[in-house]
């Protein structure tokens, strides 16, 4: 489903379906207008879905709000193992939300993909603020 512009309406839909979902391991939004609104509806589903094992979101501006929401999922999901944030507007307050969920997610320690999107999230976080100063 990338690349299909649903944005944050289209995100409530799927957010919906996923609450319900009983065989869908795999979801793709890369680049679908999907914002902060967008994003809590997935993080909603995610802290009901149980069968998702992985979530491309990339490239969708989700800023800190939706990074947030995310994090608040992620300590209550245990079937998510790979998270794609790549490009998603997060900043330092949506990374230390997410740090935060992942010390509390009772998968992380086997959880290498979320593990290896926060090492990249936070080595950009950490650009973006040494080019600041």
């Amino acid at each position: 489903m990338h690349r299909n512009g649903m944005g944050d309406v289209g995100a409530q839909s799927l957010g919906n379906a996923l609450r319900h979902n009983t065989t869908l391991t795999t979801l793709d939004l890369y680049h679908n207008a999907i914002r902060e609104v967008g994003a809590q509806y997935l993080a909603d589903a995610l802290q009901l879905n149980i069968t998702l094992t992985t979530l491309n979101i990339s490239s969708n501006q989700i800023g800190d709000v939706g990074a947030q929401s995310l994090g608040v999922a992620l300590q209550h999901n245990t079937t998510l193992t790979t998270l794609n944030l790549e490009g998603t507007k997060i900043g330092d307050v949506g990374a230390e939300s997410l740090g935060v969920a992942l010390q509390h997610n009772t998968t992380a320690d086997d959880n290498n993909g979320i593990l290896f999107c926060f090492l990249i999230l936070t080595e950009t976080v950490n650009k973006r603020a040494w080019l600041k100063s």
